[in-house]
């Protein structure tokens, strides 16, 4: 990005009135989570919503062709989510996408830390679509890449008072979804591709400077963010509920559509053990599995799918067998 003076016709510079700036200090940045938040507060009604990760490149025209995914669903309550394909290789010189396959979110584990034990995202499949003329239901939400309506940025709405969580951010938004009724899925076409360290990228992403620098101002508050986080979306019932800070809980807790336990119970996620049943992948994008059985009860309204008549419980039936990360 040159300085519109010297380059007027970047897109930035050209449609610089259509853009809301917000700076900071850095020593004041407390993580992904309270940035994310006072960017949804930045909302003003637009139709649709987006996020991605820092570092990434947008195919021509993306946004007509995400917004024809998106209608493809015929659920108002659909997020098309996902993690983002290196961007080396993935777009033409037109910038035309050269790939044929896409990401989808199915590979979720625990991990531990000084924050406790709480699920993160592994590496995802990319593969050939399984479904066709259609986004694919999955049953993750990611944060690297999200396009909804734009109800979906006032329903479920970033945490302020989860500061200095990285991991675990993903876990809030999409569980706390759930709840409220939305449906993830993965878009049939990526859109957009991430400048990841690697390769030719590695030396200029490897001077970007990180959040957590300036984390010794702030020693001790991601414990207690995490406690909070796991707490609505009921993933550590060990931790006494009094322990935890419950400020605007009604604003930034679970809905009353779903309940975060039949997500744990459809998905194979122990929260009491801290275990996961692992190949869900096998389920969610092998021949589509997931989604044809689930998208058959997406309500009349298109308001979202109706899980009071989904009853399936998830176990690895390859245990034995290796599962990536």
């Amino acid at each position: 990005m040159r300085p519109c003076e010297e380059a007027p016709q970047q897109a930035l510079c050209k449609y610089q009135d259509q853009v809301d700036v917000f700076q900071m200090e850095a020593q004041l940045s407390v993580g992904p989570v309270f940035a994310r938040h006072i960017g949804h507060r930045m909302y003003r009604g637009e139709y649709y919503s987006t996020q991605s990760d820092a570092h990434v490149t947008y195919t021509k025209d993306w946004d007509k062709d995400i917004i024809d995914q998106m209608e493809q669903s015929h659920n108002e309550m659909a997020v098309l989510t996902t993690y983002l394909t290196d961007v080396q290789g993935s777009i033409s010189p037109e910038g035309r996408s050269l790939r044929k396959t896409r990401p989808i979110m199915c590979n979720t584990y625990y991990e531990g830390g000084v924050q406790g034990m709480h699920l993160r995202h592994g590496s995802q499949p990319e593969r050939f679509p399984s479904i066709r003329g259609s986004p694919q239901l999955a049953p993750w939400w990611a944060a690297g890449y999200s396009f909804s309506r734009g109800h979906f940025v006032v329903n479920v709405p970033y945490d302020q008072y989860q500061p200095m969580i990285f991991q675990g951010e993903e876990m809030s938004i999409g569980i706390r979804g759930y709840t409220i009724g939305y449906d993830f899925y993965a878009p049939e076409r990526s859109v957009c591709f991430h400048h990841y360290a690697v390769g030719k990228n590695a030396a200029v992403r490897n001077k970007v400077k990180h959040f957590w620098e300036n984390g010794d101002r702030y020693k001790g508050v991601g414990k207690k963010a995490m406690a909070r986080l796991l707490g609505i979306v009921h993933m550590n019932p060990e931790t006494p509920r009094s322990s935890w800070d419950h400020k605007e809980e009604d604003m930034y807790g679970i809905g009353a559509v779903r309940e975060p336990e039949q997500f744990y119970k459809i998905f194979g996620i122990n929260v009491v053990d801290k275990e996961t049943q692992g190949h869900l992948c096998k389920f969610v994008d092998d021949n589509g599995r997931m989604h044809k059985e689930f998208t058959k009860y997406l309500r009349q309204d298109g308001m979202g799918i109706d899980y009071t008549n989904i009853h399936s419980e998830w176990v690895d039936p390859t245990p034995n067998e290796k599962h990536f990360k």
